[in-house]
């Protein structure tokens, strides 16, 4: 049994029977337990019930702030992850991670653990900044939103909240199929002075749940650079912000580009719990290290 397949195990996540299934997608192409709180729970797709209306400009506005609210908590955010690296004559790689995030104030880490070499090495996220630290040379870099986070096909905004509102203009396309699931495509234009990764987007959000399923990025000069399918959600009441707060399961990510690459991320089980005050520092970042 594969390292991957063992954790998908652990996490309650199944490979090609995830709900929009990776059979689809030939068509769709610090480990700290949780006590004492209720499990996400799994957001299965289904068909929406009767068939699928054009959204109006309105909607399309209204849906693509509700993705954004969906996925913020008011409070504080923690997640484990398992990063599956594959890439063109290489050995697929492994990576094990935490995700801290602090939404009120726009903060974000991502702190590697495993494996050994990658062990202290980590990403922090302040007053729009995004810094990486390497405890084997003791240095801080400044890193771009293009940031191949831990040398993967990942970027800051696949463990982040939500922004697109605020990034992007949103332009209907239609409603298009996912395997037997029924779409509205979006087109996604960022919004001038704002630094994203890609200034392009495009989205196919489910027409039952609302949810992003399929995402292509966009070079500034049209080149198509990612596509990323997210076949599964879960969800879990937050008590700060008094409702649901969504993260991804699963995320696949095809470099389109370098073809043959692609990273799988699996996300843990959401922990909404108040973080310690100081952790969102350069220095407890680096005391992780020692």
């Amino acid at each position: 049994m594969s390292v991957l397949m063992r954790i998908r195990q652990l996490l309650g996540v199944r490979g090609a029977s995830v709900a929009l299934g990776l059979g689809a997608v030939g068509g769709l192409a610090a480990s700290v337990p949780v006590v004492a709180q209720e499990p996400a729970a799994d957001a299965a797709e289904k068909p929406a019930e009767g068939a699928a209306k054009p959204w109006t400009d309105a909607e399309v506005k209204a849906a693509v702030k509700t993705l954004d609210e969906r996925q913020r908590s008011s409070g504080d955010y923690k997640t484990n992850v398992y990063i599956e690296r594959k890439e063109k004559s290489k050995n697929d790689v492994v990576l094990e991670a935490t995700i801290f995030r602090r939404d009120a104030d726009d903060k974000l880490m991502i702190l590697f653990s495993n494996p050994k070499a990658e062990k202290g090495k980590g990403y922090l996220r302040i007053d729009k900044n995004l810094w990486m630290y390497d405890p084997s040379v003791g240095k801080w870099e400044r890193r771009t939103e293009r940031e191949r986070i831990g040398g993967t096909d990942s970027r800051r905004a696949d463990f982040d909240e939500s922004r697109l509102a605020d990034e992007y203009d949103a332009k209907y396309e239609g409603i298009e199929k996912l395997g037997k699931i029924e779409t509205h495509k979006l087109i996604l234009t960022a919004k001038k002075g704002i630094d994203v990764a890609y200034p392009k987007l495009a989205l196919w959000l489910s027409a039952g749940s609302g949810n992003t399923l399929k995402r292509q990025e966009f070079a500034a000069s049209g080149k198509l650079m990612r596509t990323s399918y997210t076949p599964k959600w879960a969800k879990k009441f937050s008590e700060s912000k008094k409702a649901e707060v969504w993260t991804p399961r699963e995320i696949r990510i095809f470099d389109e580009v370098e073809k043959g690459n692609s990273t799988i991320i699996l996300m843990k089980e959401m922990d909404l719990r108040s973080l310690q005050a100081n952790l969102f520092t350069k220095a407890w970042l680096e005391s992780q290290s020692r």
